[in-house]
């Protein structure tokens, strides 16, 4: 059994109604254990659980020192290429948007691989549109490119075939952020009109592969704005628990993109407050104490201060959404607007100032080849 067929036995409308119907002893239910259960957690994420939430941040808070110390992790992102043949309606890379299209060249990547490694990163996640230009040979040619000169290359790509990720994986691919957008699968092609992204069921199943495939580290997600956040909480919490079982040796992260404005005109049909996605933070940190929290730029500096002492373990930072952005900045389409858009050295100096170590790398190479 795969995971769309555990899917197809909820109705989006009931696990929306059982989670407004929690009540507070629900929550403190779930907050008196050690190890929490989907039901638990349906408890955490619902509107019975906002009074509760300074007590959540603080058991967060606990369990996130306890597993990861006082650290957090930096990565950037590198925007190989803004080409995508997809008509998602929420994203400033849709096929209909009349903007010149950029695919880095080897030079132009090295031109903006400069700029970050004078930041001092180490950890690196290659960013692209859906489209045949920025198949694997590609991105195995920009990882042969770069990868002596970082220690851990991530990417956000298009879903690819199981021997396409074992074939990256060969050339250093160390992990694969991939959000299925709306685990809603009635609503899915509202978002998702045209292009290989209309699939869901496609989609969806990328994980499978990536599982079948070894990678070292897999990243899900939903795009908050696009439907209830506490039911999609629910299908990726419970997405979760189906991939750990099945595939083991596989590790996690959880990813928290807010709709962010963009080139086009769509709004979030479910606006989600900072409120909101602190709750929903603290909720699966409380569920799952091993779990890596991601958080990016489309958050503003004074939540992202704050987030990483209640649960957020890996930040990036100084980030352009633009392909060439770090060499030459605006000269391209960029997926979205950041919000963070400070330095690395003022990110690094406001983590530092409230006694948190940053993190450039996972480990340091103690032997010679």
């Amino acid at each position: 059994m795969e995971f769309i067929d555990i899917l197809k036995q909820y109705d989006w409308d009931d696990v929306s109604s059982l989670i407004a119907g929690k009540t507070a002893a629900d929550v403190q239910s779930a907050l008196s254990k050690s190890r929490l259960s989907i039901d638990d957690f349906m408890a955490l994420v619902s509107p019975a659980a906002d009074p509760f939430l300074e007590q959540m941040a603080q058991r967060s808070h606990h369990a996130t020192q306890k597993r990861f110390g006082k650290t957090v992790q930096l990565y950037i992102p590198l925007y190989l290429s803004n080409a995508c043949h997809n008509h998602c309606v929420y994203c400033g890379y849709n096929h209909n948007v009349k903007q010149d299209r950029i695919t880095l060249q080897p030079e132009q990547i090295l031109e903006d691989v400069k700029i970050i490694k004078s930041y001092g990163f180490e950890h690196i996640l290659l960013v692209t549109g859906e489209s045949a230009r920025v198949g694997v040979d590609y991105l195995k040619d920009a990882m042969d490119l770069i990868s002596n000169q970082f220690s851990q290359i991530s990417i956000e790509v298009q879903p690819l075939l199981q021997e396409e990720y074992e074939t990256l994986i060969a050339h250093g691919l160390h992990s694969v952020y991939l959000y299925q957008e709306t685990y809603n699968a009635s609503r899915y092609p509202v978002y998702h009109p045209k292009g290989k992204k209309a699939s869901f069921e496609n989609r969806l199943d990328t994980y499978e592969r990536l599982g079948r495939a070894h990678i070292h580290k897999m990243g899900l997600g939903v795009l908050l704005g696009l439907e209830n956040w506490r039911t999609e909480a629910f299908f990726v919490a419970t997405h979760l628990r189906y991939l750990q079982k099945k595939y083991w040796r596989s590790k996690y992260s959880m990813a928290f993109p807010r709709l962010r404005p963009h080139a086009g005109s769509f709004e979030p049909n479910v606006p989600v407050s900072e409120r909101e996605l602190l709750q929903l933070m603290c909720a699966y940190r409380i569920f799952d104490e091993d779990l890596e929290i991601s958080l990016s730029t489309r958050e503003s500096p004074q939540f992202r201060d704050h987030a990483f002492q209640l649960g957020v373990t890996s930040m990036s930072a100084a980030s352009s959404t633009e392909p060439g952005g770090y060499a030459h900045p605006k000269q391209s389409l960029g997926q979205f607007n950041v919000n963070d858009d400070r330095s690395s050295a003022e990110i690094v100096q406001a983590i530092q100032s409230r006694s948190y170590e940053v993190i450039w790398k996972d480990w340091e190479a103690w032997v010679t080849a």
